[in-house]
C-alpha cells in the first residue's frame, strides 16, 4: 500500500519523502504544511519496505541476509561486552541510540538522521500545534546549520537572512556538534521571545536578533500587474496540504480579473508536500506528460504523469513563466522542472538549490524515528539535479548588494576603526549612491562624508556617525531598492509583455 511522506519544518532540514514503516504513524504527521517534501511519497512500497526486494534473485536475497546476520552478530557482541563489562553501569537505551546514530552518521548523508524520543516528540508537538519560530528552512552543513531559504514575511526574511547563510551560534552558544534537531529546537520558542543568531555569510560573521513569530499558513498570494497586458503574478511560499487548493482558487480568481498571462514566483520556496506539487504541475501539463520520475537503487525509474488523478480535470493554458533562485528547492524544483521540460515554460532567475534525493522515515515503537535516503528523483527528461539545481532559461541574477550581510553592531561602526563591518557599511552606502570610494573597511573622512550625505538625503540628523536610527533606515531603504530593482521579476515581466 502506498504511503504518504513528510519532510522538514521551518528551521529544519529538508528530509524528503518519507515512507512509513511498520511502526505506528504519529498523529497528523502526514500532509502538514510545515514539511518540505522533495518527491512523491507514493513509491508503491509496501509495509516494511519489502517492495525494494522485488527483482532480486533468491541467491542475492540469501547473500544479503547472511551478510546482515554477520554484521548484527558483531554489533550484538559489542553491545553485550560494553553492557556487561564497562567499569560503570551503562544506560541500555543510550547505548542503543549511540549505535544507531553511529550507523546512520557513517552514511555521510546530511539528509539521513536518527532522532531519539525527546527530539521526535518535540518535533511532533511543534508540528501538531501552532508553529512558532524564525521562519527559515535549514539543513545540516558540516558542524553547523545552513539556511536553505527564509520564508516570506517571517522574522528570518525581515532581518535579511539568505540562502546558504551558516548559523554558527544560537544565543551566544556554539551549535557545533549539535544534531540538526537540537539546533532547530534552540531556534524555536514562544511567540514574541527573542533569539540571537551568529551567522556567517561568504566567510564573514555577523549577529542578528530575531523575535519569534507564528509562521504564516497561507502559502499562495497573487495580484494583477502589467497594466493592459493583464499579467497574473502568483507567489508560492511553500507547498502545504492546502497549497494546491489555494493555487487553484488563485488561478480562477485571476481568470475572473481577465488575466491573459501568468508569472509564477517560486523564488525562496524551500519545498513542501509533494502531492501539492504534483497537483499544481498537472494543471499546466497535457494528460500523460511526465511530471517527474523516481529511481530506487536497484530499480527502473518510475514516471509520474499528469492527469485527472492529480488535477481533477482542471487545466491552465495561459502563457506562463516561472521564477527560480538559489532558495527554490525540493518540491519547488519538481514543479518548475515539470513545467519547463513537459510544457515548454521558460524559467527566469538564477540557479535553483538542487535537492534530488528521497528519504523514508521509520517510526519505532518507542516513538523514535530514523530517516534514510532511499532513492533519487529525476526531472521529466531523466536529469538528476542533485547539488546542481535547475538552470534558468533566462539568467537574471540579483545585484551584488543584494547579498550583503546584516549590519547589527553599532559599536563596530565608529570613526577610526578598521573591520569587515565597516567595509559592509561602505558597500551599503555605495549601493545607495552615497559612497564613491573603494570599500576598504576603514572608517575615515570619506565614510563620514558619505554618511552625512545619506543622512541628509534620508532626512535624519546629520552627524556623520552611525546610530541605530541611521542603521535601521539604511537597511530598510536598501531592502526596498533590492525589491525595486528585481532583475528576475523585471525580466519575466518583459518576457510576458511581448
Amino acid at each position: 500500500m502506498a504511503k504518504e511522506t513528510k519532510e522538514t519544518a521551518p528551521e529544519q532540514q529538508p528530509v524528503n519523502p518519507h515512507l512509513k514503516s511498520k511502526a505506528k504513524r504519529p498523529k497528523r504527521r502526514v500532509g502538514l504544511w510545515t514539511y518540505i517534501i522533495s518527491i512523491v511519497v507514493a513509491l508503491g512500497i509496501g509495509i516494511g519496505g519489502t517492495y525494494w526486494l522485488i527483482g532480486r534473485s533468491v541467491n542475492q536475497q540469501l547473500a544479503n541476509m547472511q551478510q546482515t546476520s554477520t554484521a548484527m552478530k558483531k554489533i550484538q557482541s559489542v553491545y553485550a561486552t560494553i553492557s556487561q563489562n564497562y567499569y560503570q553501569p551503562v544506560n541500555e537505551n543510550k547505548l542503543a541510540n549511540g549505535a544507531i546514530n553511529g550507523m546512520v552518521n557513517s552514511l555521510g548523508d546530511k539528509f539521513s538522521e536518527y532522532m531519539d524520543k525527546s527530539e521526535t516528540e518535540s518535533l511532533n508537538d511543534t508540528i501538531d500545534s501552532s508553529f512558532s519560530g524564525i521562519g527559515a528552512q535549514v539543513q545540516k552543513s558540516g558542524s553547523y546549520i545552513q539556511i536553505i531559504s527564509p520564508i516570506a514575511g517571517t522574522p528570518a526574511k525581515k532581518v535579511g537572512l539568505k540562502p546558504k547563510d551558516i548559523i554558527k551560534k544560537v544565543n551566544g552558544k556554539s551549535i557545533a556538534g549539535n544534531t540538526l534537531t537540537q539546533a532547530v529546537n534552540l531556534m524555536r520558542g514562544k511567540v514574541g521571545t527573542t533569539v540571537k543568531l551568529t551567522v556567517e555569510r561568504a566567510g564573514k560573521p555577523f549577529t542578528v536578533s530575531l523575535k519569534r513569530a507564528k509562521i504564516p499558513v497561507t502559502t499562495v498570494d497573487y495580484k494583477l500587474v502589467g497594466g493592459k497586458k493583464k499579467i497574473g503574478y502568483i507567489t508560492v511560499s511553500t507547498f502545504s496540504t492546502n497549497t494546491a487548493k489555494e493555487f487553484k482558487t488563485v488561478l480562477k480568481a485571476l481568470d475572473k480579473k481577465g488575466a491573459k498571462k501568468l508569472v509564477i514566483d517560486m523564488r525562496g520556496n524551500p519545498g513542501g508536500l509533494m502531492t501539492a506539487a504534483l497537483k499544481m504541475a498537472s494543471m499546466f501539463l497535457k494528460n500523460g506528460k511526465t511530471i517527474m520520475q523516481v529511481q530506487a537503487r536497484d530499480g527502473q525509474a518510475e514516471k509520474y504523469v499528469a492527469g485527472k488523478k492529480y488535477d481533477g480535470g482542471y487545466k491552465e493554458t495561459k502563457p506562463t513563466t516561472v521564477l527560480i533562485d538559489g532558495g527554490s528547492a525540493s518540491a519547488a524544483e519538481i514543479f518548475s522542472a515539470a513545467l519547463h521540460q513537459s510544457a515548454g515554460v521558460k524559467l527566469v532567475g538564477s540557479q535553483s538549490y538542487g535537492k534530488g534525493t528521497v528519504q523514508t522515515v521509520s517510526t519505532f515503537s518507542d516513538k523514535t524515528e530514523m530517516k534514510i535516503t532511499v532513492a533519487k528523483w529525476l526531472t521529466p527528461n531523466g536529469t538528476w539535479i542533485n547539488k546542481k539545481g535547475l538552470t534558468p532559461t533566462i539568467k537574471a541574477n540579483e545585484p551584488s548588494y543584494a547579498s550583503l550581510t546584516v549590519l547589527s553592531k553599532v559599536s563596530d561602526l565608529q570613526a577610526g576603526q578598521v573591520n569587515d563591518n565597516i567595509k559592509t557599511l561602505q558597500q551599503y552606502l555605495k549601493a545607495m549612491g552615497d559612497f564613491k570610494g573603494r570599500a576598504n573597511g576603514y572608517f575615515g573622512a570619506s565614510t563620514t562624508q558619505a554618511l552625512k550625505h545619506y543622512q541628509k538625503k534620508a532626512k535624519l540628523t546629520v552627524t556623520g556617525k552611525v546610530d541605530k536610527k541611521t542603521l535601521t533606515k539604511l537597511e530598510v531603504q536598501l531592502a526596498q531598492k533590492i525589491s525595486d530593482h528585481d532583475r528576475a521579476y523585471n525580466a519575466a515581466m518583459q518576457l510576458m509583455s511581448k
